[in-house]
C-alpha cells in the first residue's frame, strides 16, 4: 500500500514538474483591416493570389462562419482586447464618429470614443503571466490615455488614435487623403519607396527575434492597416492583376488585389521567421479581419468598387453577412491541421481562446461575452454550448441605417430601427440573404426579435432616438 501511495506521489510530482517546465506558448495575432470573407483563395477567391494564407489554412483550422463583433473597426478591436461585445462596452462606432449624433431621421447614440482602463485586456493578463507584449500597426481604440501601453503592451509601434494612414508609402503622413494631419510613429528612419505593410512586418520580425534570444514568451499583436483605404497597391502588382482581370471576372479591382497580395506576402514573412527561429511548435498564429470588405468607392480610382464580398450580401457597415462575416484561420501546436469548422464564432472568442493557449485559462476575466474555442481547434466538428450570436450597429453608414441582428443556428434576423421592419433569412439555404422569409415564418421572426430585444436590454445596449428636428424631404 505504501509503495502504491509513493508511486502515485512520484507520478503526480513528475507531472507537476513537467507542466511547470513546459514553455509558455507564443501568440501571434495578425489582424487585417477591412478584409472581406471572400478575399482569400482558401475562401473561394479566384483572382487574389494568397498562397501563404492558403498554406496557413492547410496547417491549421479554417472557420467558415466566423464573424467580426461589429461591421466597423474600432468596436471589433475593443471586443478582441476585452472579450466583451461592443454593445456592452458602449463602443459601437469608430472613434472619430463616436460623439456625433447626426442630423437624420434617428439621432445616433453618443458612444465612448476610448476603451476605458477599467476593462481587463488580453495583454494585461498575459503581461502578468510574464509575456512580452508588442502592439504594431493600427490601434484606433481611443485617445492617448487609451493607447496600447495603458492596456498592457510593453511596446507600441504605429498605434495611434487614427484609423488609417494618409498613404501606404513613406512617410505615411500629411493631409492628402483624410482631412486631418496623420502620421505613423515608430517607423523612423525610413526612405522613399518603403511600403507600410512591409515596414510593420519588419518591426514584428524584430520583436520575435529579440524575445526568442531573451528566452521570453511573447504576444505579437500585429494589426495591419491594409486593406483599408486609401487603396494603394504596389505598381508592379497592380499591373500583374490588370492583366489577370477579364470582362467576366467577379473581382475587378487590381489595386485592391495588389494590396491583398502584399498582405499575404507579409504573412508569409512572419510564418517563415517563426519557422527559422525554431518556434513553430510553440507558437499559436491567428489570422482574421476586423469587419467585412468595403464595397464603396475610394477617392483614388473612383471608377472601381473597392471590394466584392459575394456570394455574401453588402459589406462594411452592414449587418448583412458581407459586413460581418470574416476569415479566421488558427494554426499551431494542438490545432487540427487542414480542417474546417462550420461553428459560428466571433471576435469576442479570441480572448478566452488565447488565454487558454497561454496556460492562463483560469485568469479569464468574468463577465465576458466570448467563449473558449479550444475544443473546436482540437476537434473542428465539435460544437459550443452557445448557438446564438448578436450584432448591434445603431448608426448610419453608406450600406445601412441603424440595425441590430441575431444569428441563431441557421436563422438570421435583422431589425431596422428607422421603421422597425424585420428581415429573416435561412443562411444554410440562402447565404446571400436574398429571400426574406419574415412573412412565411412570422413565428420564428417574432421569437428571434424578442430574443434580440432581451439581449439589448441585458447588455444595456445604446439605441438611436427619434430626431425631433428631422423633416422628410419632399
Amino acid at each position: 500500500m505504501c509503495l502504491r501511495i509513493l508511486f502515485a506521489f512520484l507520478i503526480s510530482w513528475a507531472t507537476a514538474i513537467a507542466t511547470a517546465a513546459a514553455p509558455q506558448k507564443n501568440i501571434v495575432l495578425l489582424l487585417a483591416d477591412d478584409l472581406g470573407w471572400s478575399d482569400l483563395g482558401c475562401y473561394g477567391n479566384d483572382l487574389h493570389e494568397t498562397p501563404n494564407l492558403d498554406r496557413l489554412a492547410t496547417q491549421g483550422t479554417r472557420f467558415t462562419d466566423a464573424y467580426a463583433a461589429s461591421p466597423v473597426c474600432s468596436p471589433t478591436r475593443a471586443a478582441i482586447l476585452t472579450g466583451k461585445h461592443p454593445a456592452r462596452l458602449h463602443m459601437t462606432i469608430w472613434r472619430e464618429a463616436a460623439r456625433e449624433r447626426g442630423h437624420r431621421q434617428l439621432l445616433e447614440p453618443a458612444c465612448l470614443d476610448s476603451l476605458p482602463l477599467e476593462h481587463t485586456t488580453l495583454a494585461e493578463t498575459l503581461k502578468e503571466a510574464g509575456y512580452f507584449n508588442a502592439h504594431i500597426g493600427k490601434w484606433h481604440v481611443g485617445r492617448a490615455d487609451a493607447y496600447p501601453q495603458p492596456h498592457g503592451f510593453h511596446v507600441n509601434i504605429g498605434g495611434t488614435l487614427w484609423g488609417a494612414p494618409q498613404s501606404f508609402w513613406h512617410p505615411y503622413k500629411g493631409d492628402a487623403y483624410f482631412r486631418d494631419w496623420r502620421y505613423v510613429p515608430g517607423l523612423e528612419p525610413g526612405k522613399i519607396g518603403d511600403y507600410l505593410t512591409d515596414r510593420l512586418t519588419e518591426q514584428g520580425i524584430q520583436v520575435m527575434e529579440q524575445q526568442v534570444r531573451a528566452g521570453r514568451p511573447f504576444f505579437l499583436n500585429l494589426w495591419y492597416h491594409t486593406v483599408h483605404t486609401p487603396i494603394e497597391g504596389k505598381p508592379k502588382l497592380v499591373a500583374h492583376y490588370k492583366k489577370k482581370i477579364r470582362p467576366d471576372s467577379k473581382w475587378k479591382n487590381p489595386h485592391y488585389a495588389a494590396m491583398v497580395h502584399s498582405l499575404d506576402q507579409n504573412v508569409g514573412r512572419i510564418l517563415t521567421k517563426i519557422k527559422d527561429l525554431g518556434i513553430s511548435d510553440n507558437t499559436l498564429v491567428v489570422f482574421t479581419s476586423d469587419n467585412g470588405g468595403f464595397v464603396n468607392r475610394c477617392k483614388l480610382n473612383k471608377e472601381l468598387q473597392v471590394a466584392d464580398n459575394s456570394p455574401l450580401r453588402s459589406g462594411k457597415g452592414s449587418c448583412y453577412e458581407g459586413g460581418i462575416r470574416v476569415p479566421l484561420i488558427v494554426s499551431g501546436s494542438g490545432v487540427s491541421k487542414g480542417k474546417e469548422s462550420p461553428t459560428p464564432v466571433y471576435s469576442c472568442d479570441l480572448l478566452p481562446t488565447l488565454l487558454h493557449a497561454a496556460g492562463q485559462k483560469d485568469k479569464t476575466p468574468k463577465g465576458i461575452d466570448g467563449m473558449d474555442l479550444t475544443p473546436l481547434l482540437k476537434k473542428p466538428g465539435a460544437s459550443l454550448s452557445r448557438d446564438t450570436l448578436y450584432f448591434h450597429y445603431p448608426h448610419y453608414y453608406p450600406t445601412t441605417s441603424p440595425v441590430s441582428a441575431i444569428r441563431k443556428g441557421n436563422w438570421k434576423l435583422l431589425e431596422y430601427f428607422t421603421d422597425g421592419h424585420l428581415e429573416l433569412y435561412n443562411l444554410k439555404d440562402d447565404p446571400g440573404e436574398k429571400n426574406n422569409l419574415v412573412k412565411t415564418h412570422s413565428d420564428t421572426a417574432n421569437r428571434l426579435a424578442l430574443e434580440l430585444h432581451l439581449w439589448r436590454k441585458r447588455v444595456d445596449a445604446l439605441e438611436p432616438e427619434p430626431n425631433p428636428a428631422w423633416k422628410p424631404r419632399k
